[in-house]
Order: structure tokens, then sequence, then C-alpha cells
């Protein structure tokens, strides 16, 4: 679909957040890292609550999450986790190291550094969180990011608390380990000036750069989210939560936009047909199980015989709109059904746009419509489940389809794997910040000012220069490199094996070798920092070949250890280069008496290098060659 972003009116805000490398958690001294699964862990259960703010307000997101009325259980990993998580001691002082690295990142950025820090508490209580809030600090203010075409402001820089990892969910009991919990994080939150989704995801790509610069933040899944604020003209701010991978940002934001291009349509649609919002509010929820007492529908039967029933509601003139594609495989049935799952806990609806399906027959289709008084432009929608969760689930899709008539609802939503939205939870509103008493403000010293300016990573566009000019690499090669999500590690390695290895090699191994890799389907987040700096060692030593780089780290995407994977090519010094190169003169030595020793380089070259191929560098199998050809020549003659 093209679409024009500019005309849309998009905007795009950023909000990077990114677990730092520190050696304690941001509020106790446990460490900061997640425990292996078969480590012993205390089991603690609670159910939370919403609570006023100081104002006297609550949280509409506070309380949509305790409304779903669930039981959260908390494993607390030995070592990983204390009384602190647990919520069952105050938390200690904060750490300094988490706060020098964002002073770092606020000094890059030329923001302005808040001169003493305090911590607040968010109100969180979908679980993450055992005491039902997050701590955070806001550490600086302002400040821009150069991509070298355009400027893009920073509005804040904060210090927090990582929430709990959620392990399994199931009916009303949501499972969390509390390892994660505390591992402190940098939140950076962008202004809303974004304007293309390929911009978005320079921007996230660019700030990921230079968190990873300092060296003092996690890397791998999991330690980098990114949420999005999208909106677009006559529609409104959408909160995107919990982006993981950086490769589909730009889908995150282009999907946005389409889902709200197709909601604004629906709206525009039913006020043509002349929908009323009290039209809709006043539809009554019918029991109709009655019409499936004969059912063909397997769906129905296995539900009906669990003891749920089946309700519906009519939406009048909704016909045909229910099944309009808002995203890529998602309806607008499909967003009614997910506010029916969170208001409800029940599986899904099923609405009159995809029958008849699941076993429903033409004739049960028609005595429904006849049942909810249904007429040529209207749609219905049924639940099957417990009477008390079907009346809730429908009371919910009366409102969210009410909402249609207004266009785009402001929604907290979370972004699946393939770049398409699901509803979360309503935006949460300005009642959920207050001040937390139990930990001291903290004074922002000319100590750890000094301390921050050394960690201060330079803006990589200036780092372009520096490997065209100091390590001589083509300018392609060079942007190639500032372009790649693993800038830093090339950065790093250009800069480490100097005096060893092109520099050309270390950006082609980083850069070009893992994209020919995941071209071919393999999974290179298998392929770790160390793991790639741990094979250029090998190279740098004259240990391995580089013409194995490729393979080695073809192994390790599949699985293998790098010790497993760099046991197949042995050292140059362990083979015999020449009795190779002699033995494959000795079989072709009849075409090449043929052809002619000058004109048998070729041949002999492309045998030797099958057999030595990422054992031995090519350059010394070429001398050798070379040099035997050219002894046989001498013989001859």
């Amino acid at each position: 679909m093209n679409l024009n972003y500019e005309e849309l009116g998009l905007k795009v805000g950023l909000e990077i957040h990114q677990q730092l490398k520190t050696e304690r958690k941001l509020f106790c001294h446990c460490k900061p890292e997640l425990a292996e699964e078969e480590e012993d862990f205390d089991v603690i259960e609670r159910r939370l609550r919403p609570v006023r703010s100081e104002l006297g307000e609550v949280d509409v997101a506070a309380l949509f999450e305790w409304k779903k009325g669930r039981t959260y259980v908390y494993r607390a990993p030995v070592g990983h986790s204390c009384l602190v998580e647990a919520d069952e001691e105050p938390p200690h002082e904060a750490d300094r190291d988490s706060i020098i690295i964002a002073l770092a990142i606020a000094k890059a950025f030329n923001s302005k550094i808040i001169d003493e820090i305090h911590v607040m508490r968010k109100m969180v209580i979908d679980g993450s969180n055992t005491s039902g809030f997050q701590r955070t600090m806001l550490v600086a203010l302002g400040g821009e990011l150069n991509l070298g075409d355009k400027k893009i402001g920073i509005e804040t820089i904060c210090v927090e608390e990582d929430a709990a990892r959620k392990v399994e969910e199931k009916e009303k009991v949501t499972v969390f380990n509390l390892d994660r919990l505390g591992i402190p994080l940098i939140e950076i939150a962008t202004e809303p000036t974004i304007t293309s989704p390929q911009e978005a995801k320079r921007v996230a790509l660019r700030i990921g750069q230079m968190l990873r610069l300092t060296g003092r933040v996690k890397r791998g899944l999991g330690t980098i989210r990114q949420d999005l604020n999208v909106s677009i003209k006559g529609g409104t701010k959408t909160e995107i939560k919990g982006v993981q991978k950086l490769q589909i940002i730009d889908k995150v934001v282009e999907y946005e936009v389409i889902r709200q291009l197709r909601l604004l349509e629906i709206r525009d649609e039913l006020k043509r047909r002349g929908v009323k919002e009290e039209e809709i509010l006043s539809q009554p929820i019918k029991d109709v199980t009655e019409i499936f007492k004969d059912t063909e529908s397997k769906l129905i039967k296995r539900s009906l015989s669990k003891g749920s029933r089946v309700y519906a509601i009519k939406l009048p003139k909704f016909k045909g709109l229910l099944g309009k594609e808002v995203q890529p495989n998602r309806r607008f049935g499909t967003e009614l059904a997910d506010y029916a799952r969170f208001w409800a806990g029940v599986g899904g609806i099923i609405h009159s746009d995809e029958l008849p399906g699941y076993g429903i027959s033409e004739d049960e289709v028609e005595d429904l419509k006849e049942a909810l008084g249904c007429g040529e432009e209207d749609a219905f929608v049924m639940v099957i489940a417990p009477p008390p969760d079907a009346k809730k689930a429908l009371e919910a899709v009366k409102e969210r389809a009410a909402y249609a008539l207004k266009g785009v609802p402001e929604e907290t939503r979370a972004a699946n794997p393939d770049g398409t939205t699901r509803f979360l939870r309503p935006r949460p509103g300005s009642a959920r910040m207050y001040p937390e008493t139990d930990v001291p403000p903290i004074v922002v010293t000319e100590d750890m000012l000094t301390k921050a300016e050394k960690l201060k990573p330079k803006n990589p566009i200036e780092l372009i220069q520096e490997l065209i000019t100091d390590y001589k690499l083509s300018k392609d090669m060079a942007e190639k490199v500032i372009s790649s999500e693993r800038f830093d590690l090339a950065y790093r390695l250009i800069k480490k094996y100097k005096n060893k290895l092109s520099a050309n090699l270390v950006a082609r191994t980083v850069v070009d070798t893992l994209r020919e890799l995941e071209r071919e389907g393999l999974e290179t987040d298998k392929i770790s920092d160390e793991a790639i700096e741990k094979v250029l060692d090998e190279v740098a030593e004259g240990k391995v070949a580089k013409e194995a780089i490729p393979e080695v780290l073809r192994k390790v995407a599949g699985g293998a250890s790098v010790e497993e994977a760099l046991k197949e090519f042995v050292t140059a010094s362990q083979i015999n280069v020449e009795e190779v190169v002699k033995k494959v003169i000795q079989q072709n030595i009849e075409e090449i008496k043929k052809r002619g020793v000058e004109r048998s380089f070729g041949l002999v070259m492309g045998k030797a290098m099958a057999e030595l191929r990422g054992k031995v560098d090519g350059k010394v199998v070429a001398e050798t060659v070379k040099r035997l050809l050219k002894e046989l020549g001498e013989e001859g003659g």
C-alpha cells in the first residue's frame, strides 16, 4: 500500500528501554542477571488493587488491570532476588553506576542534566511488579539526536527498574520470575517529530548504537525494548509496547497507520449509514443457546458440554464491516475480540461476517438473525462462555463497536512478532505518578559528571570519517558499518585488530557475512558478539583461515558452540599445503600436459581449494600452486 506520510500527518515518538550492565540491581545488591531454569526459588502469591493518587484520582489503566481479577504468583530465585523484590523490605540506595551511565548518554545528546534526582513511583498493577508500582528517576531533559540530515529532539532520559519476567499465564493466574525485577534500565524518550516508518527505524538504530558505544549496556533478546507513540491526522495517539526486534519497527509504524486509516473509514461508513451510538449501546444481550441444541458445530458442542452457553447481540448496520481488514490478517472483528478477551477472559468471539463457518450452518445463522431482529444491513456477534463471562464480553464488544463512531480509540497496544498489534489496555492517565518516600534524592556531583564524561559515546555520524580516514574503509562500507545493528561491535573490533586484520575483513564479517547467513534463513541472533570475536581472534593468530569465517558462524547459528565449530578448521601449520597441491598435480598430470603449465593454474587452484578452503589462506594456496607449476614447467623444459 502506497502511503504519503506527509499528507497523513504522521507523528511518531519513540521510547527506548535498554538494560544497563552494572554490578548490582537498581535498588538492592542482587545480581542483575536472569536465573537458570533449574535454580531454586521461593514462591509468593499476591492480588493487586489500584489506589487513589494524591489528587484523589484512580488511573484508568490500573483500574482496568484490577477488574481482570487475576492472581499473581512470583518465583523468587535464590541469589537473583531478595526481600526488596518481594516488597518485604524498603529499597536500598539507588545504584550510582546506573545513574552515571545515564548521565553519559545525556551528555552525548546535549541534554539538560537535573541537579538533584528524585525517585518517583509509577503505578503498574499488571502484576509485573510486586509492589504495584515501578520506581523511576528523571535524569535529564531535552537534547537532540543528530541523524546527519535531520535532528530529532529528546524529551526525557530516565533510569528505572525493569519489570518481573512473565513465564506462564493460565486462566486467572499469571506466573512471574523475580530475577529480572530491579535490573537497571535507561529510558530515552524522543519528541514526536519522526515522520516516516523508515525514520523511526533509523532513530531507534542510532540511539541503540550510542547506548552500546558506552560499553555499559546488555546485549541479547529481551535486553532492549522499544515503545512507539503513533498518530495521524484525524486519528489519535496510540502507544505500542514491547517491540523487541529493531527490524520490525518500520512495519509496526506502517501497520498502525493502516489500522487508523481503516478505522476512520469504518467511522465514516457508519455515519453514512446513519448509525447512532445509543442504538448500539441499547442492544440487549440474548441467550441463544436453544438455537444450537442440535448443532453439528464441534466447537459449540464441546463448549456446551462444559457448561458454557451461547449469547449474542445485534450490531445495527455493521454488515460487512466486521470482516474489514484493518491490518494484515487482522479484521475489525479481531479488534472487538481483543476487547472481549481482555475484559472478560473469553477465548474469542464469532461474528456474522465470517459465517457460515466453525461448523455453524446457514439455517442456524438465519435463526440467529431472526432471534436478534437483524435486518439486511445488520451484523451480530456471539460468544460461547459461562454466562457471566459471556455477558461481560458482549458488553465490551458493544462499547468498542459504539466507539467506532468516533474513530480511533486511545489505547495501549502490544506488538506482535509480525509487526501487527493487539489491544493491551486503555492508555494510562496522569494520575499514576507520585513521589517515592523510601529513597532519598541523589545530588549530581562533579565526580559523577567527570566519570560520565569518560563514558560519553561519540555520535556515529562522526565515526564514518574516522573509519574512512584512519582505517581505510570505503565510504560505502563505512556507511554500511554505521547502519549495522552491531555497529559498536564492528567499531571496537576494527580498532582491536588494527595491526593484525584488515578493517575490511572485520567489517565484512560483522555486516555482510551475518546478513548473508540471515538471508539463508539462519537465526543470527544466536551468534553472540563474543562468538564473532573468538572466531576473529583465531584468524588474527593464524590458527584459522579467514575463508573459514562464514562456515564457522554458520555452524554457530545452527546451535554449535564456537569451540565445536572451530574443530573442523585446523591451523595452516598442521596442514602440508605443498603435499595437497602436489597430489592434485599428480592426479591431473595428463590434463596439465595437454593444457600446458601456464594455463593450468585455475584447474589446480580450484581442486586444491576444494580440499583446503576454510583451512588455509587462499593466498598461501595460490603461491604454492604457482611455485609448483613453475617447477614442473622447468623440469619439463
